[in-house]
């Protein structure tokens, strides 16, 4: 079987989540099996891969209880930290049972970013990576210490977006 590689989408650009999940469908289409993991996503926007992901066979889990402060201003950070506590847990579980061949862990990069998570947990996951299984990990805020041990790191810089002049996310587009 071969090594599982590690790879990192960060940056702040736009494109992290949508080079995920083409890469999850790609891996799909080879028959590979594939888990998406999904932190911090708003309660109430459902974005459009997510519905193609699973109609490919695509699993994907986007964790309840961690909305950000960016989507819902009443957010209480100690419940944040618990709920994103029990899903890292239950992450490691997933990625240790070999079920999968390609695991993403969608917006990951800015637990760190926003201290909801260390680099101890971090450790805790690639102790668990079986030998073939290889690991995505997006968002905004990438810790250096995963940028150093992965073998892919793509960085999207934004050098201009349409949130600039006042134009709202777009469905189909944006989520």
């Amino acid at each position: 079987m071969a090594k599982g590689l590690i790879h990192v989408y960060t940056g702040d650009g736009k494109g992290k989540t949508t080079s995920a999940f083409g890469l999850a469908m790609r891996a799909a289409g080879h028959g590979k099996k594939v888990l998406i993991l999904q932190f911090l996503k708003s309660r109430t926007k459902d974005a459009g891969e997510r519905t193609i992901a699973k109609k490919s066979g695509i699993k994907v889990i986007k964790f309840k209880g961690q909305t950000t402060p960016l989507f819902d201003p009443t957010v209480k950070s100690s419940e944040l930290k618990r709920h994103i506590k029990k899903a890292i847990s239950f992450s490691v579980n997933q990625i240790k049972s070999g079920t999968y061949d390609l695991i993403i862990m969608d917006e990951f990069n800015n637990l760190f970013r926003d201290k909801y998570a260390t680099a101890e947990d971090i450790k805790k996951i690639l102790r668990e990576q079986p030998e073939g299984v290889e690991l995505v990990f997006t968002g905004r805020g990438a810790p250096k210490e995963l940028i150093a041990i992965a073998e892919y790191v793509t960085e999207m810089r934004m050098i201009k977006h349409p949130s600039a002049i006042g134009i709202k996310a777009r469905k189909g587009i944006e989520f």
